[in-house]
């Protein structure tokens, strides 16, 4: 077997460059915790075209694999809720349903958890179990929590953490129903994508406690919240970064199916669009999207002619935008009780009158009733998400 201790203090010393580690503390985490161990069977990599190459753990040369295990990337351990790397011959299409997140991440996000010695730690979505032997080797594995809503992977992130000598409270389940029987805990890490904080995480925080999640339903547009949790019951905070994870399995939105045409036939207004929606590859117009029509689907087309087509789709309201392009402009059509154009296009023109502030300046504030949203002062900069 290949020493990757080496390997492991590159690593650190790369993160600590990059201004991702900040403590001793967590950079003798990384230099202890070997990547490798949590990524058996093996990982998927990119192959072009929708599909992903398969390398095992067993089937690669050690040198090759210790370099996969400790680059500066993210690596899909599983396609589609069940397909891992042995599974496959080939390159397979499939969809990512489960990672390494790229170390990078994992340490900014640690180390914003601001833990101290004692700290109880939840953490919402083992994966591989990599960034829980982390927090493990910091704060001792009796202080560490982790849900898991997959059981084979639960399992395999379970043998990892013994592999190193670690056996922490693994439980699989639906991490959005929280752990009551520990907390509540001082500090809440979500390390899958989810749409809303759960008011559940909120109640099992103690006062002074933190909650860090990546928050969003558009994968170009997440952000992360650094929420503190206040005596009355609420939590209050701001994002700090955009960041993005695959989202919880029960958060998770169903993919547009079919010709999105034939849900666009009656439209019930027509006119030229103030904004371009080509503004919504940028990470923060993304982002507002989310704010402004919290349940709406974005997708880019083109016909046949080749003209570009976008589509903002809300089943929960019924409702629908169709962006076309005619020349440098754009009309849009909509339909349904909903002007979702309408709410999208004031929410980016209030933010590119504002001078196009990043994420940071955005404020959540975490009650049961709901998600509160604040971009400065304007009230029409103001988004507030009751809870269904």
């Amino acid at each position: 077997m290949t020493d990757t201790s080496p390997y492991r203090q590159a690593l650190a010393d790369r993160l600590e460059a990059a201004g991702s580690i900040r403590t001793p503390s967590w950079r003798k985490a990384v230099e202890a915790v070997p990547r490798e161990l949590f990524l058996n069977p093996g990982v998927f990599l990119p192959a072009g075209n929708g599909r992903w190459r398969p390398v095992t753990a067993a089937g690669a040369d050690p040198a090759e694999w210790a370099e996969i295990a400790y680059s500066d990337a993210s690596l899909v351990t599983q396609l589609d809720n069940h397909l891992t790397a042995d599974q496959a011959l080939g390159p397979v299409p499939g969809i990512p349903t489960s990672s390494s997140t790229d170390p990078g991440l994992v340490l900014e996000m640690i180390e914003e958890l601001e833990v101290e010695d004692g700290h109880q730690v939840l953490e919402i979505g083992t994966g591989t179990g990599y960034s829980s032997a982390l927090m493990c080797h910091r704060l001792g594995q009796d202080n560490v929590t982790t849900i898991e809503v997959d059981p084979e992977v639960a399992a395999r992130a379970d043998e990892a953490l013994e592999a190193v000598g670690f056996s922490t409270w693994t439980v699989t389940g639906d991490g959005l129903l929280g752990l009551p029987r520990r907390a509540p805990y001082d500090r809440v890490v979500a390390t899958c994508g989810v749409r809303r904080i759960p008011y559940t995480w909120v109640r099992q925080t103690r006062p002074g406690g933190i909650i860090l999640a990546t928050i969003g339903s558009l994968t170009t547009g997440t952000g992360l919240a650094k929420l503190t949790v206040r005596e009355d019951g609420t939590a209050d905070g701001w994002f700090i970064s955009h960041a993005s994870f695959m989202p919880a399995r029960s958060q998770a939105i169903r993919p547009i199916a079919g010709d999105p045409s034939s849900r666009v036939a009656y439209a019930d207004s027509d006119r030229r669009a103030l904004v371009a929606p080509t503004t919504l590859d940028e990470l923060m117009p993304a982002f507002l999207v989310q704010l402004a029509a919290p349940t709406t689907q974005v997708l880019h087309v083109q016909d046949s002619d080749g003209r570009p087509r976008v589509y903002l789709f809300d089943a929960t309201r019924e409702s629908f935008a169709e962006l076309v392009q005619d020349g440098d402009e754009w009309d849009v059509r909509q339909g349904g009780p909903v002007r979702l154009w309408d709410d999208v296009e004031r929410a980016l023109l209030g933010w590119a009158d504002l001078g196009r502030p990043d994420v940071t300046k955005v404020r959540l504030t975490v009650t049961e009733r709901g998600h509160t949203y604040c971009l400065g002062s304007d009230p029409e900069l103001r988004w507030h998400h009751p809870v269904c």
